[in-house]
């Protein structure tokens, strides 16, 4: 059993943390661990039964084989696909990290074994005026998995969050990269200069999946250190 959450961050938004986060989910249930997926903030619902859903949210309940209440996994539901703090405002509401990490510990934590946690967009999205959802990870005391998506600007972009994260006192436990489409030009040696330079180990290498690929994330990843 971890002694501290996951939380699942990206160097941006739409760069795989759903398909990360779940394929971890799924692994960890398949290995009989109990686990918590949440997703405290989500922007980009649909109206569904007079309830606002979010597909994430959904996935993250499927991949935990949870029971939990939709309300629980995802407790601010968001309509526009749009940062989450204008989101907010638009709604004429406000939530601050405190709010959103009550909202985190309200399932039963003491039963599980894995409580993952998936971010909105990039490590410093903004929460309120001076709140981000780093803030909120701090609070958690989450050890942190970074997804990389693998385009140009990636490295930059996955080296000023891994040493975000560091100058959080927190700790990166691993990093996935996500390959974003069919062919990314020296992809070997992109994934090679992040091996050199981040401090954590990488998970793995996700190819591109189609929607037409049988295969899933969980084939291509390598979970063992961050399970025990």
């Amino acid at each position: 059993m971890r002694r501290r959450p996951l939380f699942v961050t990206g160097t941006d938004t739409e760069v795989g943390k759903t398909l990360i986060a779940s394929a971890i989910l799924r692994t960890a249930t398949q290995r009989g661990l109990n686990c918590l997926g949440l997703k405290p903030i989500a922007a980009g619902c649909r109206l569904e039964d007079g309830e606002w859903r979010n597909d994430d949210a959904l996935e993250l309940i499927a991949a935990a084989d949870s029971e939990l209440d939709y309300e629980l996994v995802n407790p601010v539901a968001l309509e526009p696909a749009i940062a989450p703090h204008i989101a907010l405002e638009l709604a004429g509401r406000e939530i601050t990290v405190a709010e959103l990490a009550a909202h985190c510990r309200e399932p039963d934590w003491d039963g599980a074994d894995l409580v993952l946690i998936e971010g909105a967009g990039g490590w410093l999205v903004p929460l309120n005026g001076h709140e981000t959802l780093a803030d909120l990870c701090v609070v958690l005391e989450a050890d942190v998995v970074l997804v990389v998506g693998m385009k140009l600007g990636c490295l930059n972009h996955a080296l000023l969050t891994a040493a975000a994260i560091e100058r959080s006192g927190l700790s990166l436990a691993g990093w996935a990269a996500n390959c974003l489409g069919e062919t990314m030009p020296f992809l070997d040696r992109n994934v090679a200069t992040l091996r050199d330079r981040l401090s954590a180990p990488c998970l793995g290498v996700v190819p591109y999946l189609g929607s037409g690929e049988s295969e899933t994330a969980d084939d291509h990843l390598d979970l063992d250190l961050l399970l025990q």
